[in-house]
């Protein structure tokens, strides 16, 4: 079966391909060149917002299912450059919508733990978004329109991505992290910051077995532990050898300039351990297997 991959060079793709080769044929969009040197995966490059070529691209491969991870995820950016942000987000989400629903495949949707205002926690998939930054909002849109075009469709809500990039590059916190404890440099974490971190390699696997299953609607992929990420940094340090004192503790609203963040946006994972053979990890758990994945 036949896969499209958006977002191919960033940190989540990475892993969607480590799981998927071999298993499909994996097609996968970036708008930077990306050589590929593996039988089953092909590289397309185009800007996704150019919706001719997205559909010219999209008729030719024909694909059985689209996991769609491409997004402008900065959350600063995206407060202070709101129209880019509506366009990548709410815009492309849109196209790619449009074209499962007209093709028949179906559509998984990355999304955020982030929709919500973080007053409450513990997040199912029942309680309903309420953003309180610009980059959510366009999330909270984005999900109405897939969730609307089809009901075979996923909304796939993303806790804390944790993890080391297993292809190209993408934006991994935990990579940028251990540099800085390398160097004995402080790290400042927000200690406001409640989540359910989730390793990237689980994530994958989440991802490619939602493309193949039954399954449609709303689930949220989180790890087992709820923590704040001042905790949490201070205890990836310590099991990686390094000083947790170089773990500083930080308050994210209480920043200049800063678009707002939930407090706590921890999301309960009962319904993707219910329904998916992939395992939702706890926090060890998660940062053993993700320091020793091999492809």
């Amino acid at each position: 079966m036949k896969l499209l991959l958006t977002g191919f060079n960033g940190f989540v793709a990475g892993s969607v391909i480590a799981h998927a080769k071999g298993k499909w044929e994996v097609h996968g969009i970036d708008i930077a060149e990306s050589p590929v040197n593996e039988p089953t995966v092909f590289y397309h490059t185009m800007d996704l917002l150019n919706d001719q070529k997205l559909t010219d691209i999209f008729n030719e491969i024909r694909p059985y299912a689209v996991i769609h991870t491409a997004a402008m995820a900065n959350i600063d950016l995206c407060q202070n450059n709101q129209e880019r942000a509506e366009q990548v987000n709410t815009g492309i989400t849109k196209a790619i919508a449009r074209l499962c629903q007209e093709s028949g495949a179906k559509m998984i949707f990355c999304s955020t733990d982030t929709v919500f205002d973080g007053k409450k926690g513990n997040y199912t998939e029942t309680d309903a978004p309420h953003p309180v930054n610009f980059y959510a909002e366009t999330k909270v849109k984005a999900e109405q329109i897939v969730l609307s075009a089809s009901n075979n469709n996923v909304v796939a809500r993303l806790s804390l991505v944790m993890g080391l990039p297993v292809m190209g590059q993408g934006n991994s916190f935990l990579a940028d992290t251990i540099e800085k404890l390398k160097m004995g440099v402080q790290v400042p974490f927000p200690a406001n910051e409640i989540r359910t971190p989730l390793d990237v390699i689980t994530l994958g696997s989440a991802l490619v077995e939602l493309a193949g299953n039954q399954y449609g609607g709303i689930i949220h992929l989180a790890g087992s532990t709820k923590i704040n990420r001042y905790e949490m940094a201070r205890a990836i340090a310590t099991t990686l050898g390094y000083s947790p004192e170089l773990i500083i503790s930080s308050d994210s609203n209480a920043m200049e300039g800063r678009a707002p963040r939930p407090n706590d946006a921890s999301m309960d994972n009962s319904l993707a351990k219910k329904i998916l053979k992939t395992p939702m990890r706890t926090l060890s758990e998660g940062l053993e297997l993700t320091m020793n994945f091999k492809i």
